[in-house]
């Protein structure tokens, strides 16, 4: 299933006038996270559709990810596609399967894996170790990459958008060995291992395709 979103194609254009507004989490860099060289911008839609998209999955307690494709221009990553793999899930994780076919798409696309995003169905809004773990895999290729947590049934916080602190977080996830659930140790410098995102920018402009691989 291909759905293409028709709302503005900015790659077409020079980024002008766009209504472009800070996440919700804004927020100075934390003391021990490196300042990054780009900021993502994504769509306003992105979130609620991918909502949408796993909403089946919700019902039944199972988990739901997704891939984030972003192109790079003008010292800004784009996200433009929302890839929906084929999946093997849990009510706790969910693991991509075929992953040729969501490298075939970046690949055709010239896309950038900036991210990637799931839903906790019944639990609440946080990163688990294996979601670390996850995290950590695509941070380490792009330093700007994050991680969308949609948590419909947490009263307090139904999304947050995170990254792991680097270089804090990163070491501590480059050393662990483990897999599963499992704890991972609190850093030496009383920091977190993963944080709130700051330089994500929601335009209500950009226009973003989604591929439903399953």
């Amino acid at each position: 299933m291909h759905i293409m979103i028709n709302i503005f194609h900015i790659s077409k254009f020079l980024i002008q006038n766009l209504d472009i507004q800070s996440h919700a989490v804004r927020q100075q860099y934390p003391r021990n996270c490196k300042m990054y060289t780009y900021s993502i911008s994504q769509s306003a839609r992105l979130m609620e559709d991918f909502l949408e998209l796993a909403r089946d999955n919700t019902k039944n307690d199972l988990e739901t990810c997704g891939i984030l494709g972003a192109f790079l221009k003008m010292g800004t990553f784009y996200v433009t596609t929302l890839i929906i793999p084929k999946q093997e899930s849990t009510s706790q994780n969910c693991q991509a399967i075929n992953e040729e076919e969501i490298f075939a798409i970046q690949n055709e696309q010239s896309l950038f894996p900036v991210g990637w995003i799931h839903t906790h169905p019944s639990q609440s809004c946080f990163m688990s170790s294996i979601d670390l773990h996850t995290q950590y895999s695509y941070q380490v290729m792009v330093p700007e990459a994050f991680a969308i947590v949609m948590a419909p049934t947490d009263t307090s916080r139904s999304y947050g958008i995170f990254r792991l602190s680097d270089p804090v977080g990163m070491s501590i996830l480059k050393d662990c060995p483990e897999e599963g659930f499992h704890h991972h140790n609190e850093p030496a410098d009383g920091g977190p291992i993963y944080e709130h995102c700051s330089n994500i920018y929601i335009n209500s402009n950009l226009r973003f395709e989604i591929f439903d691989l399953r």
